[in-house]
């Protein structure tokens, strides 16, 4: 699933092709991915490209006073071509949601690999238009995500850790991979409640939070979107490496699986030694 880090590299590598490009063809083929009808779609092609951002994980494309916003959900891409295939993209049983051509010849596909069908595709006059992304937390690499932000945030859910940090409306941009890293680096158990974290956790949190991510960044940016999953999963330290040894110290990395995903985290580390039952209610094996 793209996060945070793979989602501002990306905005990054658009913005530098798309701004100050007209938009030549926007053609659908995922009738389901479209989650606005007017603006049409079609409304974007003639307009030139004048911003793209990120907010969250949603990619902004702004067109003077139309936005085209992405979410890539789990499975979603962008592939970027120099030349757009000819052929005009339709709607059928392909991975293929979205194309998008540009007056010079370039431009882009959003695709989406797997069953789980939930990228999502509008067109609006600002993102704030766009619910789900107006509901959105606070960016962890934001200047206001401060140490006392975290604690308030933190303070009032009982949720896990795991839970409150993928929560969107909470903290806007972190997955399921970082924040397995987040958690290990604050050597704080998945399965703790938010709200029972003391001042010295919650800066530990905090810290690994905008180092994880920020160093995520640092390694993202300038590369191609299509070297963006790779470098991601080499730079992961115990998310996806089940069996494999803790790189801090050397207890073998153990998985909660749940039903669509699972997380990874080091009993040494996180958990005082102690393994986490693999279930959806998991408490700490006695």
């Amino acid at each position: 699933m793209p996060e945070l880090p793979e989602v501002e590299a990306l905005t990054s590598a658009l913005s530098r092709r798309m701004v100050g490009r007209r938009i030549d063809r926007c053609e659908l083929a995922s009738f389901a991915a479209l989650r606005t009808v007017a603006p049409a779609l079609r409304d974007l092609v003639g307009r030139t490209v004048v911003d793209v951002r990120r907010r969250g994980k949603f990619v902004c494309v702004g067109c003077g006073d139309l936005w085209l916003v992405l979410h890539l959900a789990r499975g979603g891409w962008v592939r970027w071509y120099d030349e757009v295939p000819a052929g005009t993209a339709r709607p059928s049983r392909s991975p293929l949601a979205l194309r998008v051509g540009l007056d010079d010849g370039s431009g882009f596909d959003v695709t989406e690999m797997g069953t789980e069908k939930r990228l999502a595709l509008w067109v609006v006059g600002s993102p704030e238009e766009v619910v789900p992304l107006a509901a959105l937390g606070v960016d962890p690499l934001g200047p206001d995500f401060t140490t006392d932000r975290l604690s308030a945030l933190v303070g009032d859910t009982s949720a896990t850790l795991k839970t409150a940090l993928t929560t969107q409306s909470l903290i806007a941009g972190v997955g399921n991979a970082y924040s397995d890293e987040a958690l290990h680096r604050a050597r704080l158990s998945p399965y703790k409640r938010a709200d029972k974290l003391d001042p010295a956790e919650v800066a530990r949190l905090h810290d690994a939070l905008r180092d994880v991510l920020g160093e995520a960044v640092q390694r993202s940016v300038g590369l191609e979107p299509s070297e963006l999953k790779g470098d991601k999963k080499q730079g992961l330290q115990v998310h996806g490496r089940t069996g494999q040894p803790c790189p801090v110290c050397g207890d073998t990395i153990r998985q909660v699986s749940f039903a669509t995903r699972s997380l990874q985290y080091c009993p040494t580390c996180q958990t005082g030694g102690k393994a986490l039952a693999d279930r959806r209610l998991s408490r700490l094996l006695k």
